[in-house]
């Protein structure tokens, strides 16, 4: 039904877990994909529970250079690029804006958008020149504002407007480009946050269930879906799109 089987398809982050979430339902569905992590240890034990269709490149997001030779590396593989997952991204700090390191908001901008730009920039010109492509990019619910999380939420929100105009540019030549924004999903990052405020993690997502309609976190699966379905043949006419995945 998605019509995914033989997609060719980058997955930047795809040693965490959105990204090989997506990753596994993507290669289930026939697609050939290639994923991208700075983590090539991470990286490769992913692929090994992928199957033989993943390529891996360990590169930086944030470097042209590197972005040049994974998506050179795709399109050896795999003769072109249908879909882009920009899933890429770090967390950085949680801090008030009167203190919070320009460093560290510096890192977390250049993983978010400039990567997602880099990847955009390279990917972009195969997907024109065949005439059709899809593009997602992983944005969050925290780009509507979040306490100490002046970088984190600013680069979400900055993806939401690349997305919109992405859309605008690439529509004419085929190519679709949406977001996806997660609520709370229980991921590595999440775990990361939990032992860094030194709260069990069961307890913080007991905590964070409460507070969704639905009442229950989100899963990694959860993120994967609403992107295959942006990516299918069934969504050729939503781009521009900004998509919550957050439990109402």
């Amino acid at each position: 039904m998605l019509g995914l089987k033989d997609k060719r398809v980058l997955i930047t982050g795809g040693a965490g877990s959105i990204g090989l979430a997506t990753a596994r339902l993507f290669v289930g569905q026939g697609a050939r994909v290639v994923l991208v992590d700075r983590d090539a240890a991470a990286l490769a034990a992913a692929a090994a529970t992928l199957g033989p269709d993943v390529v891996t490149v360990a590169a930086d997001v944030a470097d042209a250079a590197d972005t040049a030779r994974y998506v050179a590396a795709a399109v050896a593989a795999f003769g072109g690029i249908d879909v882009l997952f920009s899933n890429a991204g770090n967390f950085g700090t949680v801090a008030p804006i009167e203190s919070y390191p320009v460093d560290v908001f510096d890192a977390v901008m250049a993983v978010h958008l400039k990567g997602a730009f880099l990847m955009t920039r390279a990917c972009q010109a195969h997907m024109t020149a065949q005439k059709y492509g899809r593009i997602v990019n992983l944005s969050s619910s925290s780009a509507q504002g979040n306490r100490g999380q002046a970088n984190y939420s600013a680069a979400k929100a900055g993806l939401q407007g690349f997305t919109k105009t992405l859309a605008i540019e690439l529509g004419r030549f085929g190519v679709t480009a949406n977001a996806v924004a997660p609520g709370f999903i229980q991921t590595d990052m999440t775990a990361a946050t939990a032992e860094r405020i030194g709260v069990p993690f069961e307890d913080f997502l007991a905590h964070a269930a409460s507070q969704v309609p639905v009442q229950r976190v989100g899963q990694p699966d959860d993120i994967a879906a609403t992107i295959a379905f942006l990516v299918s043949e069934e969504a050729g006419f939503v781009s521009g799109q900004v998509i919550y995945v957050a439990g109402g």
